[in-house]
């Protein structure tokens, strides 16, 4: 049969898991999921079960330098998911050693050019 819907047929699912750990210490550990918005930054961790065991959410800045266009600040957007990361640890009693991974969501129309020797960008993120 066909694999399911957005599995990628050449990835061998027995890989997924972290040989080094046994399966008793991966139910003990959390994923952690980013969602960047057009409006707002969030980081959601669940169990091993998938349920959600804490969450933080951040409302972040838009701009509008003329009617039709709208500009985030990447610093800020990068400021702000390091908050509610640290946040959401906080509210579960967790820390960053807790967390197998981390999946990020976005959003995809947005784009920002940044500076690869300073590390800032040359301008806000254009939505």
């Amino acid at each position: 049969p066909p694999p399911p819907t957005g599995v990628d047929p050449r990835v061998d699912p027995d890989s997924l898991q972290s040989r080094s750990q046994p399966a008793a210490t991966m139910s003990a550990k959390f994923i952690g999921a980013i969602d960047q918005g057009t409006s707002s930054t969030r980081f959601v961790i669940m169990n091993h079960e998938g349920s959600i065991v804490a969450s933080d959410q951040i409302e972040i800045n838009q701009f509008y330098p003329q009617p039709g266009y709208v500009e985030h600040d990447a610093l800020d957007i990068w400021a702000k998911t390091q908050q509610v990361m640290t946040n959401a640890l906080a509210k579960a009693s967790l820390t960053p050693s807790d967390l197998v991974g981390v999946g990020i969501t976005n959003q995809r129309e947005t784009t920002v050019i940044w500076n690869k020797h300073t590390g800032e960008p040359y301008h806000h993120a254009l939505v």
